[in-house]
């Protein structure tokens, strides 16, 4: 039942200032764990603004062996738990998405036991699932690492002190896992150095709808009081911030004008301040970001680092725009240190980049030429779309699939802000 993704390449003919306005889908990030959650509700959970993801595909299949009802129209998910016996997450679909994991404490808090397969390698780096065991482990459970499973269970999952920072600060989808699982244990869970990403704190707003016990969500101190049941709940999912960000830069980086609406602006200070300081005007609005381009860009040292500062799922694509800044830049990834695939491929353009440990020194160059490329991972491909738009002549993209996990029709609203960008086979 896995998602199997086509070969497809993109060809973009670049050197157009995209001009317009665009809306944002609703957040990957958030729709992932949200559905995952969907195990602990007493029956069926429906979700709005959930983006036509390969990776939203993706769970939904893996929610079908665990005894998930699904049907989606329009962006709107129902997701109902008909079965409570299947426990089992297999290797072939984990291996496919690394947010499969968020099932394990669900399965814990709800039927007493998951078996989960380790996710295994990721191309941007070494992203063990330590903390979320060891926070597992401090509710009750039992776990077990047998041939390349996750073998966990518990009887009755009680409160307790879990923290959950680590190497490279605190954990997502950890704390994801955790504080769910939290919500059916007996008694108070404390979960210190939890992530207070926006998409945390969504997954944590609609368990709170469905009948949870939370205080703290977009801190770092959760106090959770687990309740018996958690009930249905009709919830909409938050817009991406990293598409609006991803679509902000592509306007920038080809010296447009755009408007990006139906996104939340607050969620994306360290971002907006970031573009600020290059020269971009900025405006805000409730619900919209306007940027415009009217004099050379800056160069600006970005450091990739957990919310509520730059995030690293931004990093890519910040670094294929300083490549055309007029000076020096330097681009850090504190979260993920190795994740810079897409350095050689934009050096393919003409780029100038040197690679020294976590940071990308980067030298600005008038122009960057069109060439063929090689996507290496999600947001990496997206980078590669920015530069591709940027540069002049043809660009071509191979295995876009990465970029369908994570971008609803991103070519499709690149055309209507102007640009030439077509999706064509392999």
């Amino acid at each position: 039942m896995g998602y199997a993704p086509p070969m497809e390449k993109f060809v973009i003919h670049g050197g157009i200032p995209l001009r317009g306005s665009v809306r944002v889908s609703g957040s990957k990030n958030a729709a992932l764990p949200m559905m995952a959650a969907c195990l602990i509700a007493s029956g069926p959970i429906r979700l709005r603004n959930v983006p036509d993801l390969a990776d939203v595909r993706t769970m939904a299949g893996l929610l079908q062996t665990l005894g998930v009802v699904s049907n989606v129209q329009g962006g709107v998910w129902s997701l109902h738990a008909v079965d409570d016996q299947a426990c089992r997450a297999d290797y072939e679909l984990v291996r496919q998405m690394r947010a499969s994991i968020c099932v394990l404490g669900p399965l814990l808090a709800r039927r007493g036991r998951g078996v989960v397969s380790l996710p295994g390698g990721c191309q941007i780096g070494h992203r063990p699932i330590d903390l979320h065991l060891k926070g597992l482990r401090a509710l009750g459970a039992e776990i077990q690492i047998e041939n390349g499973y996750v073998i966990a269970s518990a009887r009755q999952l009680r409160g307790a002190y879990v923290h959950l920072g680590g190497e490279q600060g605190s954990t997502v989808t950890g704390t994801c896992n955790v504080m769910t699982a939290a919500c059916l244990a007996k008694g108070t869970t404390v979960i210190d150095a939890a992530a207070s990403e926006p998409e945390v704190v969504d997954l944590g707003e609609m368990l709170v709808a469905m009948g949870a016990r939370i205080e703290g969500l977009g801190t770092s101190h959760l106090v959770i009081q687990g309740v018996d049941e958690l009930h249905p709940v009709d919830y909409a999912i938050i817009p991406d911030r990293i598409e609006a960000a991803t679509l902000l830069i592509a306007a920038i980086i080809t010296r447009g004008s755009v408007t990006i609406e139906q996104c939340l602006p607050h969620h994306m200070g360290a971002i907006l301040d970031k573009l600020r300081e290059t020269g971009v005007e900025v405006k805000c609005h409730r619900n919209a970001i306007q940027v415009s381009v009217t004099a050379p860009l800056k160069p600006c040292d970005t450091r990739a680092v957990p919310y509520p500062g730059f995030p690293t799922d931004v990093q890519a694509q910040w670094t294929a725009l300083m490549t055309l800044t007029s000076g020096r830049s330097v681009v850090t990834d504190k979260v993920f240190p190795n994740r810079f695939m897409h350095v050689s491929e934009l050096l393919r353009m003409g780029a100038d980049i040197r690679r020294d440990g976590d940071c990308a020194l980067i030298t600005g160059v008038p122009q960057l030429s069109g060439a063929e490329v090689m996507a290496s991972d999600l947001r990496a491909s997206a980078a590669l779309v920015l530069a591709g738009l940027a540069a002049q002549g043809q660009t071509t993209i191979h295995r876009m699939y990465h970029l369908d996990r994570g971008y609803e029709q991103l070519e499709a609203k690149l055309r209507c802000l102007g640009a030439d960008v077509v999706r064509v086979p392999e």
